[in-house]
């Protein structure tokens, strides 16, 4: 890969991990990206953005609709040719995924 397609690959990651800061789990007023729901942001050349991740559980009331917000979402993006949510339950999410920001909101620090 050039140098010049690194950076655009890394530009446009960083515009989907933005994205993913505005995308909220109803139930808890923190970004599901400072949650730590999210364990990976695949960026290809031709623009495909594949992003991994969880649930806070499977009995998630919103299991059914977020993924597909999120896909939506980032499908958005200028730049992004396809977008594609793939949810995982390994390993399974738990508060110590969560940035210091996202602990400090919750009163968990």
């Amino acid at each position: 890969m050039a140098d010049t397609e690194q950076a655009d690959t890394e530009q446009l990651k960083n515009k989907v991990v933005d994205v993913l800061k505005t995308c909220f789990d109803p139930e808890i007023p923190v970004n599901i990206y400072d949650l730590g729901l999210i364990y990976g942001i695949d960026v290809t050349e031709d623009g495909g953005v594949k992003v991994t991740m969880t649930l806070t559980s499977p009995q998630c009331p919103v299991a059914g609709s977020l993924p597909p917000n999120v896909e939506a979402k980032v499908g958005l993006i200028e730049g992004v040719a396809s977008s594609k949510v793939e949810v995982t339950w390994d390993p399974p999410w738990s508060p110590e995924k969560m940035t210091e920001a996202a602990k400090l909101q919750l009163n968990m620090l």
